[in-house]
């Protein structure tokens, strides 16, 4: 009796069906499954791509080598499917689809069914009991893709589904209420809110303000960094408006002299849900509030689309793969700090290391990353918050802000004793962040070993790239804002078109980062521990080729990312 080859007991599910059924040989498998491995696809997907085997080969072997059902997705309304059953990421995750119920049993569709793995995933998440139907690999995919395409509801649909029930929820206990809410949940009143929400959504906004006023009220969207006034309703309408907001983020209706803080969120899609922080503060004429919009998905945009240049996307990548050390992001409030945090720690986000942040608010939750809200009324301070990390493994701790010498030294410990540190402060550039740790009372030596890497940022907003117009300026006025002399022949300029168009707002749409990122090099840890001040570390930074917020603004200028008069803006030079 021959013995059968070491490769065939290397092989298993799909791949020995295939060696099985006399489609592949031992070796021709052996090759195919590594391959697929190694581009981290299904091995059935690699199969129908190269043209190796047809997918209807594949499910036909399957089904009889397995004796599970075989079955033609053309032939079944996927309006009638239980997708809602299975979660979106469980059906991308495992390349399965939910065909239909019977009683207990989920009958889910496969091109490989030795993917026991996901069955028993499906099994653990709906208490159903999971059975293959084995269908083509090619119909699979694109039925997957339909699927999920259409759980994401456009914002259209939404404009023109029913205003008055859009799902909103709130974290929040329901406050006590002594007005008649009968009359804050009046269809226009509701319809209005709703659309107010759903519009700053499609625009883009960042934040709505509700202001009311003697004689009017107005409302105001910060899109892209600048508010413009989008509504102007009665003032008579203003309280039913505003009580309507506290009623759906669960705030005491009946307080008007004090502030209040709470939380909307908004189901958009079976995948996506936007958060409302709301917060009212009573003015002479009635309540103002505001709601930051919080999208979770604003943290994974990934690195390349920040706006940073190659070199400092390289240096800001090799800084956060170090294992420990400090590094520090440096802006205004609404310079994308956050966004630029939660970038990094989204990279670094695997199993294998422990993650805690520490923030006041936790504004975007990520799966995996332990996530801390201070409560400095309660004693959870960062600098609490601080301690505790530290006490439970930590690899990398994230601190909202560095505020007081308490929260800068334990930090600076923390970066010293194998920790990756990463925080904020609140100054104009990089060199200055040196001399605000200083001025806090850490001691330069502590600062020196701890720092590995400041990020300055601003944001500026994006040209729109359907109407964007090129602009003649002045050589002395180019000269003056910072470009070279020899530049000036070649160099073309765009600016916004102030009437816009309908993919814009004013001739601009969205917005980059514009970064100085300053890692302490041998020299700068020199004037540090010398007691150098910030003069003299920026001069240190420019010979050692690190560009400034300036200079980075004008390279966007020359890509035609964005205008000169937007990066006067945000640089204040």
């Amino acid at each position: 009796m021959a013995t059968p080859s070491a490769n065939l007991f290397k092989l298993s599910g799909l791949a020995r069906c295939l060696v099985d059924a006399g489609l592949l040989t031992e070796a021709e498998a052996a090759q195919h499954q590594e391959q697929a491995d190694k581009q981290h696809i299904r091995l059935a997907a690699y199969l129908v791509a190269n043209k190796i085997l047809t997918p209807l080969e594949i499910a036909v072997t399957a089904s009889r080598q397995f004796g599970v059902p075989l079955f033609d997705l053309d032939a079944m309304d996927m309006e009638l499917a239980p997708v809602q059953l299975v979660s979106d990421k469980l059906i991308q995750k495992h390349h399965v689809l939910p065909l239909f119920q019977r009683g207990n049993r989920l009958f889910v569709a496969v091109s490989d069914p030795t993917n026991f793995q996901g069955l028993d995933e499906i099994k653990f998440h709906t208490g159903l009991n999971a059975e293959t139907v084995v269908v083509e690999e090619d119909k699979l995919a694109k039925a997957i893709d339909a699927v999920l395409e259409a759980a994401d509801s456009s914002m259209q649909d939404l404009l023109d589904e029913d205003l008055d029930n859009l799902q909103v929820s709130s974290e929040e206990e329901a406050a006590p209420a002594t007005v008649n809410e009968s009359e804050l949940e009046d269809a226009p009143i509701v319809r209005f809110v709703n659309k107010i929400l759903l519009d700053s959504i499609k625009k883009g906004a960042s934040d709505i303000h509700l202001e009311p006023y003697e004689k009017n009220f107005r409302i105001r969207l910060r899109i892209d960094g600048i508010l413009h006034e989008v509504a102007s309703p009665p003032p008579s309408l203003a309280t039913r408006i505003i009580s309507r907001i506290k009623v759906m983020s669960r705030m005491d209706i009946a307080e008007r002299r004090l502030p209040q803080d709470g939380r909307i969120k908004m189901i958009l899609s079976r995948n996506q849900a936007i958060d409302f922080r709301v917060n009212t503060c009573p003015t002479l004429f009635g309540e103002k509030v505001v709601l930051r919009l919080l999208d979770p998905t604003s943290a994974q945009i990934g690195i390349d689309k920040l706006g940073f240049e190659p070199e400092q996307q390289e240096l800001f990548l090799k800084a956060i793969h170090k294992p420990y050390g400090m590094i520090l992001v440096t802006g205004p409030t609404g310079s994308g700090k956050t966004v630029t945090l939660y970038t990094a720690l989204n990279i670094l986000n695997t199993p294998d290391r422990n993650i805690s942040t520490a923030e006041d608010p936790v504004e975007i939750t990520v799966p995996g990353i332990n996530q801390v809200n201070v409560h400095p009324k309660a004693g959870l301070t960062f600098a609490e918050a601080l301690r505790a990390f530290l006490r439970q493994d930590p690899d990398i701790i994230m601190v909202g802000e560095i505020r007081d010498l308490e929260t800068a030294e334990i930090a600076v410990k923390a970066a010293q004793t194998g920790h990756l540190v990463l925080s904020t402060l609140h100054t104009n550039d990089a060199p200055q962040t040196l001399n605000r740790l200083a001025q806090m009372g850490v001691p330069p030596f502590n600062i020196a070993s701890s720092v590995n890497l400041i990020l300055a940022q601003r944001l500026a907003r994006r040209l729109c790239q359907y109407c964007k117009q090129e602009v003649e300026l002045p050589r002395e006025l180019l000269l003056s804002t910072g470009f070279r002399e020899e530049e000036l022949d070649e160099l073309v300029i765009f600016g916004a078109n102030p009437e816009g168009c309908e993919h814009c707002t004013k001739g601009y749409k969205g917005r980059v980062g514009i970064y100085q990122v300053m890692p302490v090099t041998e020299a700068i840890h020199r004037l540090i521990l010398e007691g150098g001040n910030a003069l003299q570390i920026a001069e240190q930074a420019r010979a050692d080729g690190i560009n400034d917020l300036r200079e980075s603004g004008l390279n966007k200028v020359r890509q035609g990312i964005t205008s000169l008069e937007e990066i006067d803006r945000v640089t204040q030079e």
